[in-house]
């Protein structure tokens, strides 16, 4: 399967998410669950049980589904827990294009989900999302995140498996913007970036072309790639990824069951403070040109550090970065982007480390200024090779 038009569209039921169709059924399911009540609490404050409920069922479509219930869970989320929420780029693209939305990764849920509430804030259509199966832990969450446009990624497997997932994956990506006319979000990388060092695996990029092979350039062009650079305040879940990162020193870091969820959930309700995206032109042919004599793994390389310097270079810095920057390398180099009042709240924040009886503190202490501090350095890094 490679460019050529998909006449048997099932072969992507694995993978897709709902069609119209599916939306009652799963509604049903949705509001059959033991957490509804739960849910609605969150995203529909003051509106009873049976209310909500009847507005469920009523629900047709996906789009009845987003336009309600996921515009309302943006909605809480930016007035609950967001101080303020900007966004720029977005009036340079064109509402009935399709493009290939390829974003740093910080949160779970909400990378993609405040970038579906600016596009229909903004007169477009939402994208389709990619969704990793380990978060499939539920039969709720499948409904909900399926009847949210997103569908399935694989992940891990051996090489013959891993080889012909993402080959399928490139398939239904492409046949999405090219044939079912609809966009499509992916994290630059498999899982949310730990560390604060924001970075395109190039094997996102090989990725993309596994479905046209024949044309590196085209491969790409055809997608319409566009970066987007996600930048919170206060990182999304910074203690509980330092403390991923504290235990994983010695080897392979083994999830705890139901450890997704809850960084789902702390994503949601944690305070982020001031929250930006910023949609980067979209890759053009001309830049990918530049590439055209490299071999296939030199060409996803380069592809990979141009969405890596437009990503970081529009990465937001906030008083956080600069004085997680200072504390973490003693100095005083940044002393004029923050206040004391800033420098106090953020070492409160900090000291909620020592809460945790861990062998090394300073160590998980380092780790932790760490995801602050290095997106001044890969910022600056990125400036400096302009």
């Amino acid at each position: 399967m490679n460019s050529q038009t998909i006449q048997d569209i099932s072969v992507f039921d694995d993978i897709r998410p709902y069609r119209d169709e599916e939306i009652p059924d799963a509604m049903r399911r949705i509001v059959s669950s033991d957490f509804f009540g739960l849910l609605c609490s969150y995203v529909y404050p003051g509106r009873s049980l049976s209310e909500v409920k009847e507005l469920m069922l009523s629900f047709h479509t996906i789009r009845d589904f987003q336009l309600e219930v996921m515009k309302c869970v943006n909605e809480q989320v930016i007035s609950r827990s967001i101080s303020s929420f900007t966004y720029s780029g977005i009036e340079k693209l064109d509402p009935q294009k399709r493009y290939l939305f390829v974003s740093n990764h910080r949160d779970i849920m909400l990378d993609s989900c405040l970038l579906q509430y600016i596009l229909y804030k903004n007169g477009h259509e939402t994208t389709e999302i990619t969704f990793g199966a380990n978060l499939m832990s539920s039969p709720l969450v499948i409904d909900i995140g399926k009847a949210n446009k997103m569908f399935r990624v694989e992940r891990g497997g051996n090489m013959k498996d891993f080889y012909k997932s993402s080959k399928h994956l490139s398939d239904y990506i492409r046949y999405v913007i090219n044939q079912k006319h609809e966009s499509v979000w992916i994290a630059q990388r498999n899982g949310r970036t730990k560390n604060g060092w924001d970075a395109t695996d190039q094997g996102i990029i090989k990725m993309f072309c596994l479905s046209k092979h024949d044309d590196k350039i085209a491969a790409l062009e055809e997608l319409h790639i566009v970066p987007v650079s996600v930048s919170y305040e206060w990182e999304s879940c910074d203690i509980l990824k330092a403390l991923e990162l504290y235990e994983s020193r010695s080897g392979k870091y083994i999830k705890k069951p139901g450890e997704d969820l809850n960084s789902i959930l702390t994503g949601i309700v944690q305070a982020k403070g001031h929250v930006d995206i910023v949609f980067c032109p979209e890759i053009t042919r001309e830049e990918l040109m530049q590439y055209d004599e490299c071999t296939n793994n030199e060409y996803h390389k380069k592809v990979a550090e141009l969405l890596d310097s437009k990503i970081n270079r529009a990465y937001h810095l906030s008083p956080n970065n600069f004085i997680a920057h200072d504390l973490r390398y003693g100095k005083k180099q940044f002393k004029d982007m923050y206040t004391q009042q800033q420098m106090d709240a953020f070492m409160a924040r900090c000291a909620k480390i020592y809460e945790y009886d861990i062998e090394e503190p300073d160590v998980l202490k380092d780790i932790f200024l760490g995801i602050y501090a290095n997106p001044v350095d890969n910022k600056a890094r990125y400036k400096d090779n302009t």
